[in-house]
């Protein structure tokens, strides 16, 4: 099963049934994504919210880290979520927030899960119908099963940076540590390098081409035999990285604390500037 699904293969899959269609549209600092869900969702949608449900509560361990293991469950089983469920999920339009539901739920021992690419957007360019009206799904019975996928902590994503390669994918100018609009210190992990998430997106949102991915991640040393992983400012746009690879059958793990955890540590090093050599 492949982890993206077209606008129209979800609505033939929706006609047919079997499949749980999860909600998760947000932004970082604009439109909150239960008011975004209230103005418009796919029928039968239920939210899902990723500061609550998908992240842990913000501290030392970053903006968003990992969600606790029961409180993710609880979420998942309210949504109507069942452990032989397929699950897709989406948001407005990049897959960002959904990447990180995507990741979260391997994490956690369901794989069968899928997103779709270009999100709402897609959904409604292709014609389908979107409502505003709130489900009510009988409760599921999902067994969260943390740690089904590996994740990299600070320590390990210090490896990576020397053994293998740990994608930095926010913008040039924050990886250089010219502009840091979030957390406390601009820079980044010593020997990352940059790869930024944006590069990976057409203009209208779903990912690029296969062959295309390939090509800006060999770019930066990413093969299919490279040992990789991922970072951003909170471990969000890193799972995006991560979907994104794994389109083209690169696995990698995600850094999840991320840059916001890696500077709660004045000990850990901070490079700046452009990529060495």
């Amino acid at each position: 099963m492949g982890a993206l699904i077209s606008a129209d293969d979800l609505a033939g899959q929706l006609a047919r049934g079997g499949v749980r269609v999860l909600d998760v549209q947000y932004t970082l600092a604009a439109t909150p994504g239960r008011e975004l869900y209230a103005a418009g969702h796919l029928p039968g949608a239920p939210f899902l919210d990723l500061d609550t449900a998908l992240a842990g509560p913000p501290g030392a361990r970053g903006r968003h880290p990992l969600p606790d293991p029961e409180v993710l469950q609880e979420a998942l089983r309210a949504c109507g979520v069942d452990d032989a469920d397929e699950v897709v999920v989406y948001d407005q339009r990049t897959s960002l927030s959904a990447a990180r539901a995507w990741w979260v739920l391997r994490w956690a021992g369901h794989p069968q899960v899928r997103v779709l690419d270009g999100g709402l957007a897609a959904w409604e360019r292709a014609g389908h119908p979107v409502t505003t009206a709130v489900p009510a799904p009988e409760r599921g019975d999902l067994v969260v099963r943390p740690g089904s996928v590996p994740v990299l902590d600070a320590d390990a994503a210090a490896t990576m940076a020397r053994a293998g390669v740990l994608l930095d994918v926010r913008s040039a100018e924050r990886y250089r540590g010219e502009v840091e609009p979030i957390d406390r210190v601009a820079g980044h992990v010593p020997g990352s390098v940059n790869l930024p998430m944006t590069e990976l997106l057409a203009d209208d949102g779903t990912f690029l081409p296969p062959a295309r991915i390939r090509e800006r991640a060999a770019a930066v040393g990413v093969h299919r035999d490279t040992p990789v992983g991922t970072s951003c400012g909170s471990g969000v746009t890193a799972a995006q990285m991560a979907l994104a690879l794994h389109t083209v059958r690169i696995d990698a793990v995600p850094y999840v604390g991320s840059w916001s955890e890696w500077v709660e540590d004045a000990s850990r090093p901070v490079a700046t500037g452009p990529e060495p050599g």
